[in-house]
């Protein structure tokens, strides 16, 4: 569908650029998480509208889909990346303002949209497929760095000021997209021919259809979807399982503990990058499966440092298994539809993951069910899925 050629290495200056915009405005995202639960719990919402502030969330990645990845691929990735900045700081501030937190978390949730098909997007234009896992492995640490960060500052300033917390998030994105006009701009990777409506939603579904004929990108879009849609469960599931398991009542804890996730995937990444090449990819399949037996045992730990142990034990897993997978998913797109087109479909993926599994948390939070229970649910559903996935992968490559 289209051609453009790759760089042999790394560029310093690029790199640098896309990796310090990605770090703060991933930042920001993280932070405004855990000060938008703040604000819900100041004004006394029930628990079980902790969890719908996801639900608002993807909603806009779900709706967009058909029309992020193409704005990527049409226009230059760092200009995109600055506009939708430019919309998660409209977002913040209107959640400052007093807009309710779930409707103005989903005005962030469009910005996100259309943020994400291009920082991902832009990594196989910036350098060649030998160094696209490396290149990922330095995204996904920095991004590991800004949400280890994010969520702790996030949860640290919503419990002395809420106020405060959510003016310095605004900020965040200002910085952020400042950041973003030092991105080299890049030629247009896959120009449109047709720009109507109806013609992005054709150009989307032959899109789909392409990347899920191909075996590998149809294993990565499954793959990464349940990761995703774990991750963004449990930390919902923090939430309420501190007070629960830990006897602690603060949103710092669970803050923190999600950080503890962050820098497992950190140090997952980085071995990834060191052990894992795209041919070798099936590599990072044990580490997937023992993502969902890991949370189970978790769901029983009553210590705070084994807590901690676990969580960063479950983030290397998932670092380990999902950089390989990302960055098997943007050669494919890349070769074929277009890295911002392939970014596009992924998020469409995993955002109907954590729609189903974040939804399915909501149900049993708000029919009751006991958190440690709940945690235990969701980690069998996830051995089940990465398991039966791997399975399949295994015997259809035999």
């Amino acid at each position: 569908m289209h051609s453009t050629s790759t760089p042999s290495a790394i560029p310093a200056r690029g790199m640098t650029a896309v990796l310090i915009a990605q770090f703060i405005s991933a930042l920001a995202d993280n932070a405004l998480l855990f000060a938008a639960i703040a604000l819900l719990k100041s004004q006394s919402a029930p628990g079980w509208q902790l969890p719908l502030l996801q639900e608002f969330f993807v909603v806009a990645f779900i709706v967009l889909a058909p029309f992020v990845g193409p704005l990527a691929d049409a226009l230059p990735k760092g200009r995109v990346m600055l506009i939708a900045n430019g919309m998660k700081f409209i977002g913040a501030a209107a959640m400052l303002c007093g807009l309710h937190p779930l409707l103005a978390y989903g005005m962030v949730g469009l910005g996100a949209a259309a943020y994400s098909p291009a920082k991902y997007g832009i990594l196989s234009e910036l350098v060649g497929p030998q160094h696209l896992v490396k290149a990922n492995s330095m995204m996904e640490g920095s991004t590991i760095v800004a949400i280890l960060l994010g969520a702790v500052l996030g949860g640290w300033l919503a419990d002395h000021s809420v106020t405060g917390a959510l003016a310095a998030i605004a900020a965040c994105y200002l910085v952020a997209a400042v950041a973003n006009l030092f991105i080299p701009r890049l030629p247009a990777a896959h120009a449109l021919s047709r720009v109507s409506l109806p013609a992005l939603v054709r150009d989307f579904v032959i899109a789909t259809s392409t990347l899920l004929k191909n075996p590998d990108a149809r294993f990565s879009l499954i793959g990464t979807s349940i990761f995703w849609g774990a991750g963004s469960t449990l930390r919902f599931l923090l939430v309420a399982w501190v007070p629960v398991a830990l006897g602690i009542a603060d949103l710092s804890t669970p803050a923190n503990l999600s950080g503890g996730v962050a820098i497992g995937i950190a140090l997952g990444a980085f071995a990834a990058a060191r052990y894992v090449q795209l041919h070798s990819v099936n590599r990072a399949l044990p580490a997937g499966v023992l993502i969902g037996l890991l949370i189970v045992g978790f769901a029983y730990v009553s210590n705070l440092y084994l807590a901690i142990a676990a969580l960063i034990l479950i983030g290397a897993c998932g670092g380990f298994y999902v950089v390989p997978l990302n960055a098997l998913l943007q050669e494919r797109g890349h070769a074929t539809v277009g890295a911002g087109h392939a970014i596009a479909v992924q998020n469409l993926f995993e955002n109907i993951c954590m729609l189903l599994m974040v939804g399915l948390y909501t149900i049993l939070e708000k029919e009751g069910m006991p958190a440690i229970h709940s945690t235990v649910a969701v980690g069998l559903v996830v051995f089940a899925a990465i398991g039966l996935l791997a399975a399949q992968r295994l015997w259809g490559k035999k």
